[in-house]
């Protein structure tokens, strides 16, 4: 699992399908996620963002729009921010038909993120896949 412990950011970048198998593997990741942010010592200035690039999602049902909102819960417990970028547009559907994407930060693109943070000159998260 990547990570960089300097600023504590972490990509993930599910892939394929969000449904109970895929959602149950990304909570996992993100509660491994959260339990290695919270042995760590933060410094002040660490950004603490967790990003999921949901750009290679095909599609997602209840089980997976679960999974990243206990995600989000288990962010906010360790002081993390957990947001989304690269939404397709049935995924953008089902956020907004059930109002999660009021729940959630979602950026266009991952760039977009990078240029609303202004730090697109660091180099890039290290991934974390997510089968």
């Amino acid at each position: 699992m990547g990570s960089r412990s300097i600023s504590e950011e972490f990509l993930l970048q599910p892939q394929g399908r969000l449904d109970s198998r895929g959602g149950s593997h990304l909570r996992q990741q993100l509660e491994t996620v959260a339990s290695q942010f919270s042995k760590g010592v933060s410094a002040p200035r660490c950004r603490k963002l967790w990003v999921v690039d949901m750009s290679c999602i095909e599609f997602i049902d209840s089980f997976g729009l679960a999974s990243l909102v206990a995600g989000l819960n288990v962010a906010t417990q360790v002081g993390a921010r957990l947001v989304l970028c690269g939404l397709r547009p049935s995924a953008q559907l089902v956020f907004e038909i059930t109002q999660l994407d009021r729940a959630f930060t979602i950026f266009e693109s991952y760039d977009a993120l990078l240029a609303s943070l202004e730090v697109s000159t660091l180099p890039a998260l290290p991934t974390l896949e997510v089968a």
